[in-house]
């Protein structure tokens, strides 16, 4: 049977007062509606139907070729919605599941178990259900006696029986698809003017069709943001399942109240995370290191037996036995080589360090390459910038840069070089020089003589 799904992520989501459309506002660093489009990607070969209309090309850009749109250009409500994938549908389609694009927590394995009840459903639909003990105004489900679904009772209709009932409407359906394009030209406008899924249902029951539910075991699943705070509620849920899971492959974190991991990262066996940690986008840690307090990590690929603490690290590389911090940053463009040592409050960009390294405190290096066991002072900076161009710096292995110094580029520096502390080096230094002063000037003395 062909599965197609289809995505409502129409709405403009007026209640999260943002300038954002609601389902382009992130989770753990994804954005809702690429949850839903996560959630629907195992349930067929199809590519889902993304219906949009506010923020439409917003919406468009961010999603990009994994979804096929259909625009909704009026809010005529839910049923309307789907209506309009139906041209791209009708007789293509043996299953239709119907989901919103703002249920993050939502799990394909559920969307599955929905998939499967209605193939095995002689009916035209099966939903889900969720049991709570706050309907926060959701519609109650009221089942036939053989448990079938009789009807869907919105809050402000149940009777007194029916407000005590504590099986809610998810809104996320599996229609047969020939029955529901059929079947939504016959549901009806409601009184405030729109066209409602929900009375899909109703239409089976009254001709004598079975509509089956599937409760879910979890009620967060089910739930849907429409605010800033359910943005957070659900936030916190998130990064309680995923630091479980990295806790229980062998991670630990003293305090994961406290850390932020988002969907995409990796972390290798036996590292510690500290508290207030945050690791964004592709970040890839491996095994055996500490990682924060107090840092955050984007997009960065660090090596076995790292540190970084309280430092800040964006698409950056570190390789093994590496260590920055307290107070460090390594900018776009940054490597530091095996076992490379980087004190606080320094910088790097567009740089290597090779191996052996020693970048001392309160230093920046910008588009530079570092031989290896270079010795950097503190307080040295790369004059990488004249304020049109940025030029490059060279300095060979074994060098030794007293503090202070400044590297006026662009320049090359030999291997086994010392600089005097405070010296100014705007002209090339050859191999095993000594230079000092303001403008560095080479001193009698080679370098094995001062050694």
């Amino acid at each position: 049977m062909t599965v197609t799904a289809v995505i409502l992520a129409a709405g403009q989501g007026t209640r999260m007062r943002s300038a954002l459309p609601k389902v382009l506002h992130k989770v753990a660093g994804r954005s809702l509606v690429q949850y839903s489009l996560d959630a629907v990607a195992q349930l067929g070969d199809t590519t889902p139907v993304l219906v949009v209309g506010h923020a439409a090309e917003a919406v468009r850009a961010a999603v990009g070729d994994t979804a096929r749109y259909v625009v909704q250009a009026e809010q005529l409500g839910t049923g309307h919605a789907v209506r309009m994938a139906g041209p791209l549908l009708k007789g293509k389609s043996d299953l239709v599941v119907v989901i919103y694009a703002d249920m993050p927590l939502l799990s394909s394995d559920v969307l599955q178990r929905l998939v499967d009840q209605q193939r095995a459903n002689d009916g035209p639909i099966t939903m889900l259900t969720v049991e709570v003990d706050n309907p926060r105004g959701f519609g109650r489900i009221v089942r036939a006696a053989g448990g079938s679904v009789q009807a869907i009772v919105e809050e402000a209709q149940c009777t007194p029986e029916q407000l005590a009932i504590r099986e809610l409407n998810v809104g996320v359906y599996c229609f047969d698809g020939d029955w529901l394009w059929e079947a939504l030209e016959r549901v009806p406008l409601s009184p405030k003017g729109e066209y409602y899924l929900t009375d899909t249902v109703g239409l089976a029951t009254k001709s004598g069709l079975a509509v089956q539910a599937i409760m879910m075991d979890d009620p967060a699943d089910a739930m849907g943001i429409n605010t800033r705070v359910h943005l957070a509620e659900a936030e916190a849920i998130m990064r309680a399942r995923t630091n479980q899971i990295w806790m229980e492959s062998g991670i630990t974190m003293p305090d994961p109240n406290t850390v932020y991991i988002e969907q995409g990262v990796v972390i290798g066996q036996d590292t510690i995370i500290m508290p207030n940690t945050h690791l964004h986008g592709a970040t890839q840690i491996g095994q055996n290191c500490i990682i924060g307090p107090n840092s955050i990590i984007d997009d960065c690929r660090i090596g076995n037996g790292c540190r970084v603490l309280s430092s800040m690290l964006e698409k950056a590389i570190m390789d093994d036995n590496a260590d920055i911090g307290p107070f460090g940053r390594l900018r776009k463009g940054a490597h530091l080589g095996e076992g490379v040592h980087m004190g606080n409050f320094g910088e790097v960009k567009d740089s290597y360090l090779a191996p052996g390294v020693k970048m001392g405190h309160f230093s920046y290096i910008g588009n530079a390459d570092i031989g290896e066991d270079v010795n950097i002072g503190a307080g040295t900076i790369t004059c990488n910038y004249d304020g049109k161009n940025k030029y490059p710096t060279e300095i060979g292995a074994g060098t030794f840069i007293g503090s202070d110094t400044m590297l006026v580029a662009p320049l090359k520096i030999g291997k086994n070089v010392i600089t005097g502390a405070g010296a100014v080096v705007k002209n090339d230094v050859q191999d095993n020089e000594v230079v000092a002063g303001v403008p560095a000037r080479p001193i009698k003395k080679k370098r094995e003589e001062i050694d």
